[in-house]
């Protein structure tokens, strides 16, 4: 059974406010992650901010998640992009983010996890397999977007990993 959220040592999980949307979108361009417009990060802490959580140090946006539960699947939260400063990568802060936004309140009705991952992407995979083991749950993977449909080159396929059930109790 994973732990119920709260504060990890100087790092802080909270529910984004649209402020936070500029830091995201600054800690997004300065990593390898596939970029968004700013607009989509403060339109997430504005119109998803239950399903989403940033991690602070020093008042700081040292991590996020974006997600949402999409409306015809309601036991299930998609989780859009998790971003993790420099600084506190290999710290499990990835891990710790995900595991607040299973007991966030927008949650409550979530038993699954999902997201959907490129082949190449280890640690990603990695990390959504560890939040299924950290549940003693299932972590099912399948296709999901072939790479014939993103108009640039060299887009590989995209998988859908699939958490769950997930037990919160």
């Amino acid at each position: 059974m994973a732990p119920a959220p709260s504060k990890t040592g100087a790092v802080q999980f909270k529910k984004p406010t649209v402020e936070d949307g500029a830091a995201m979108w600054e800690l997004v361009n300065e990593s390898t992650l596939d970029q968004n417009s700013a607009y989509k990060y403060i339109m997430m802490c504005e119109f998803f901010a239950e399903t989403c959580v940033v991690a602070k140090e020093n008042d700081q946006l040292v991590g996020f998640v974006t997600a949402f539960i999409p409306p015809e699947r309601q036991d299930v939260v998609f989780v859009w992009q998790i971003g993790v400063h420099s600084s506190q990568r290999g710290k499990g802060l990835a891990s710790k983010l995900l595991h607040q936004l299973v007991h966030r309140s927008g949650c409550e009705k979530v038993e699954y996890v999902e997201a959907t991952v490129t082949p190449s992407n280890e640690a990603s995979q990695a990390l959504f397999r560890r939040l299924a083991r950290s549940y003693d749950t299932e972590c099912e993977v399948s296709a999901c977007f072939s790479e014939d449909l993103f108009p640039e080159e060299g887009h590989e396929e995209e998988l859908t990993f699939r958490v769950g059930p997930i037990k919160k109790n």
